[in-house]
């Protein structure tokens, strides 16, 4: 077991805890990220906490609330990330960072107090190269909690731990996460070819060379979902136009839960296509609508008719969406052989 110096167990008054780098990639989070700094700083961490935010090149005042943070507090470093894409700026950060144990945060994230402690702990037990907990979708507006219904339940995304829950264990990948420095040198770091699914990729090159993913329930990170259709049918899209790339760069990465999207995409649209000369061909459309129309009923029990009704639409918009997105996936993204 890879062990720090001294044993979670022991009082924190009289152990060493080591030092973390929380590293932030940046964009366009004027409105979040004073609030998403000040979370992380004040964590009830006994040990030295550093923050490297990657800032790409924003459409609002990101960019001079970042610097005024850093002039503020010298525990926060501000690098530049020209690209604006997430596995630079990831990539950028962990270069500019001192220290043995990263913390992947997002610039919206609000952790909970115990976010950090609970991960290194957790990191010490199980010898983890890597750590991570649930991604806890809250919403405010009706549509934006009926997402966080969708996002939470099976019926939306599957029986991904980090989205609904479960027992803590091996995992293939995880919300966020806090890594040892040691597992990303050994795996280079993020792909910067993957525009999306950066993590999955990421955590799938950790588990190939032998280190393990833990998921950690305890870690719960609040997640705000997109606020309307489009953006969240663009959101869908793009994961599952990457999540094929995933596929096809690492064989034997897909399963079941990824294809039945595309496969309900391909039904439907059949369906549709003969039901002119073979009426039963609504049969598969209208027997999705249904289950979806079920299952918002079953998943929307306790919120307000608001949510409710927002939730089939919700439903359609996630699994067509990721479902097209990984369908059309062109062979031109395929990653470059490594050199």
């Amino acid at each position: 077991m890879k062990q720090f110096p001294d044993s979670p167990h022991a009082p924190a008054e009289t152990r060493s805890w080591p030092p973390i780098s929380v590293i932030m990639p940046v964009l366009n989070e004027e409105r979040h990220l004073r609030e998403a700094v000040d979370q992380v700083l004040a964590q009830s961490y006994p040990g030295e906490i550093e923050v490297v935010l990657a800032v790409g090149p924003s459409h609002d005042r990101t960019q001079e609330v970042a610097d005024a943070i850093a002039a503020a507090d010298p525990r926060v470093v501000v690098v530049p990330n020209p690209t604006g894409r997430t596995p630079n700026a990831l990539n950028a950060a962990i270069a500019a960072s001192r220290n043995g144990i990263v913390a992947r945060v997002d610039g919206h994230a609000m952790l909970p107090p115990d976010y950090l402690r609970v991960a290194v702990e957790t990191l010490e037990e199980t010898g983890a190269d890597n750590v991570g907990g649930v991604m806890a979708a809250e919403g405010v507006s009706p549509f934006e909690r009926a997402v966080a219904c969708a996002m939470t339940s099976k019926i939306g995304v599957g029986a991904a731990a980090f989205h609904v829950g479960g027992t803590a264990g091996p995992a293939d990948t995880v919300y966020l996460g806090v890594f040892r420095r040691s597992a990303l040198d050994r795996v280079g770091g993020y792909d910067e070819h993957f525009q999306r699914a950066q993590d999955w990729e990421m955590n799938h090159r950790i588990r190939r060379t032998g280190g393990l993913v833990w998921f950690q329930p305890r870690m719960r990170v609040s997640y705000r979902p997109r606020p309307n259709v489009k953006a969240l049918a663009k959101q869908y899209f793009h994961y599952g136009r990457w999540r094929h790339v995933v596929s096809r760069t690492h064989e034997g990465t897909i399963n079941l839960r990824y294809l039945a999207p595309p496969a309900a995409v391909l039904a439907m649209a059949l369906g549709l296509l003969v039901s002119p000369f073979f009426p039963l061909g609504l049969v598969i459309p209208g027997g999705y609508v249904l289950a979806i129309v079920a299952g918002s009923v079953l998943t929307g029990s306790g919120e307000p008719a608001a949510v409710k009704i927002r939730l089939p639409l919700v439903y359609a918009t996630m699994h067509v969406s990721w479902g097209w997105g990984f369908l059309t996936s062109p062979p031109s993204l395929a990653r470059p052989p490594r050199p």
